[in-house]
This record gives structure tokens, sequence and C-alpha cells, in this order.
């Protein structure tokens, strides 16, 4: 292992431990670490004898590749994380990062479904799979989505514990270990309540037979135990294009979007909307409130009297 990736390991073992960072949030680091590593390698150089000229380079390097200003950003961010923690460990005098200012962000309003998308892609949900399961599975899966707003990690990564006994809230376990609660609305309920009868069978056959009970509640075949967050990302597209919605425009964050944006325009306060989507600023929820600006300003356009004439 060189000195370099050496560096790499110990950070991100450091900031599991001390930060408690979440898995992603870790691979994102060790991702954009390495991407740098790798054209500091190029130059002849490495993390130890890289100067704020070296990180400047690097950064106009990703410009010409035509990455965008987010993740330019992300990995000055990262860059500048790794060398506080070399400069607090005593392996660099300095951070050649610290006074370096990002390109900043592109601020972009997330996408978004209206009511009549969101009903057809549920309605195509409760009819896709190959088998009855299947379809529960999936109906469940999106039915939960769009009732609480979760995260797809969070949404995969359940516990079949979290939803015994029909409960009318769930406890969520979000970024940094972060619990909170979220309602379920009565279809979601409806759905996980059918796919708990089926998987409460498939256990007791499982039992039978001497093999291990499932932890989650969406069970995979993977080491992980639970379905993995690319298996649903291409399950979503599926039943999207099944439901004639643009597979293009949805995503489980899409989702996750339109819960929010429907809340809010719905009538709902945004702080509670902050809660319930586990955003640790409110700054990160107000983009919603421009979601819906747009929303009004198209609605005076296309029904107001005076813009119909005009």
């Amino acid at each position: 292992m060189g000195d370099d990736d050496r560096w790499i390991s110990t950070f991100l073992d450091a900031i599991a431990a001390e930060l408690d960072a979440a898995r992603n949030t870790r691979l994102a680091y060790g991702r954009d670490l390495k991407d740098y590593a790798d054209w500091l390698a190029r130059q002849g150089r490495d993390f130890a004898r890289a100067t704020r000229e070296t990180v400047e380079s690097y950064l106009m390097f990703c410009a010409a590749q035509g990455l965008s200003k987010a993740t330019r950003a992300r990995r000055l961010s990262s860059i500048r994380q790794m060398y506080r923690f070399a400069h607090d460990e005593g392996w660099r005098a300095d951070n050649p990062a610290i006074r370096l200012k990002g390109p900043g962000r592109a601020k972009s309003l997330p996408q978004t479904l209206s009511h009549d998308e969101v009903d057809r892609i549920l309605a195509a949900a409760r009819n896709h799979g190959r088998t009855p399961p299947d379809r529960l599975r999936n109906t469940g899966l999106l039915e939960l989505l769009y009732a609480t707003g979760m995260r797809v990690s969070e949404l995969v990564e359940l516990p079949i514990a979290a939803v015994r006994g029909n409960p009318a809230m769930i406890l969520v376990r979000g970024k940094g270990d972060k619990e909170r609660m979220v309602p379920l609305s009565a279809p979601a309920r409806a759905a996980v309540t059918a796919w708990l009868a089926w998987r409460d069978a498939d256990d007791d056959a499982r039992r039978l037979a001497g093999k291990p009970m499932h932890r989650h509640l969406f069970p995979g075949p993977g080491v992980a135990g639970h379905l993995t967050r690319q298996h649903f990302y291409l399950l979503i597209k599926a039943i999207s294009a099944a439901s004639g919605v643009d597979p293009s425009r949805v995503t489980p964050h899409t989702l996750r979007h339109a819960f929010a944006t429907h809340l809010l325009a719905g009538g709902a306060d945004l702080r509670v909307i902050q809660t319930l989507l586990g955003h640790a600023d409110i700054a990160t929820t107000e983009i919603y409130t421009h979601v819906l600006e747009d929303n009004l300003k198209e609605l005076v356009l296309t029904h107001h009297p005076l813009a119909r004439k005009g």
C-alpha cells in the first residue's frame, strides 16, 4: 500500500470512528480522494508534497473534464477535510486547501411529480411483478416511499421490527444514525400489512427448513441482507415506464421530493417537513418553497384571464 492509499484509509477509519460518518459518506470521500491521488501520481507528486497551487491545478483539471460545480465543490471539501486530518496528525505542517474557494454550487430545483403522476406510479406498482409476492413487495416499497419521504437507503435498510403491530408511525434511522419518527398513511399501512402477511408465511417456511430469518422488511440475496439501492432504482424505472410516466424523470429521490412538495402545497409547516425528511438544516428544506413558487407562477400564467388574453 502506497503512502497516499495509507493516508486515505487512515482518514476514512478516523471519520468512521470519531464522526460516526455513514457508509455512503465514507465511500464518497474515498472516491474523491482516490481520484485526486491518481492525478497527483500522474504529476509525479503525492499528498505530502502537494502545494496550494497543486490543488488549484487539480480543480482546473476537474473543470476541464466537464465535472459539475457541485462535484468540484465536493472534491475540494474532501481534499480539505483530509488535509485538516493530516495536519492534526502531524503528517503535514499546513493545509494547502484551507484557503481555496470552491466553485460554488449551481442552485437547481429538485424534480418533482404531480399528484396524478404519483397516483399512476402507485397503481402500476400494484400490478408490476412476475409473482403475487413481487407485486405485494413493489406496492409496499412505493407506498412507503411516498408516504414517508424516506431516503432510498433508509427504505431498503428498514428492519422488519419497525413495522410490526400496524403502527401509525415508524422509527427511521437516517444519516449519522440519527433517528426520527415518520407517519404512515392508510394506503401505506395496508400495503405493509399485506406484504407482512406473505413475509410471515415465508419466514415460517424458512424456519421449518432450518434457514435463518430475514431481518429486513425488504430482504435481498446479497451480503447486506436487504434489497439494494441499485435494484430499487431499476425497479422504480420499470414501474414508471409501465405507468406511462417518463422514467427519465423518476428516481427514488423524485418521490421523496414529491412527498415534500405535496405536503407544502397542502399547507404543512416547513419545520414539520424538515423533521420528516431528516434535514439537519432548514435551508435544505427551503428549496421546496421555490418549487412551490414555480408551480404557482405556472398556475397564474396558465389560468389567469389576463394571461390567457396575452
